[in-house]
């Protein structure tokens, strides 16, 4: 079994940075991939940035791409999101996920952090 606790959310102004984080413990050696996703009210949840375990190689959304920034640190089982120039469209609830090697898709989700960007 794999767990997700996610944290770091809160308000911030527009303009303004916060930094998630992503607490992962269970079967961490099967991890192939770990993304962080959001989704606003009344919107569809939307990929954002991941990265690949192992390699580190990282993946972003165009409309993240620059201002946000996806790591791990492989011995604290934690992935981080940096996301610097927040707009009020930044505003939802993110979540990070696990695909691990055996799978096509994230398997394992968190419970979500809320981010609220105020104009």
């Amino acid at each position: 079994q794999v767990q997700l606790v996610e944290s770091g959310g809160g308000l911030v102004q527009a303009g303004g940075s916060l930094r998630l984080f992503c607490a992962a413990s269970g079967r961490t050696f099967t991890f192939y991939r770990m993304g962080w996703f959001r989704q606003a009210p009344g919107k569809a949840r939307e990929f954002v940035a991941a990265i690949r375990w192992r390699e580190g190689s990282t993946y972003y959304a165009t409309s993240v791409k620059g201002r946000f920034t996806v790591s791990r640190d492989n011995a604290k089982n934690t992935v981080f999101l940096q996301m610097n120039s927040l707009q009020p469209e930044d505003t939802a609830t993110y979540y990070c996920a696990v695909r691990r090697d055996t799978s096509s898709e994230y398997e394992y989700w968190g419970q979500g952090t809320q981010v609220t960007v105020s104009s």
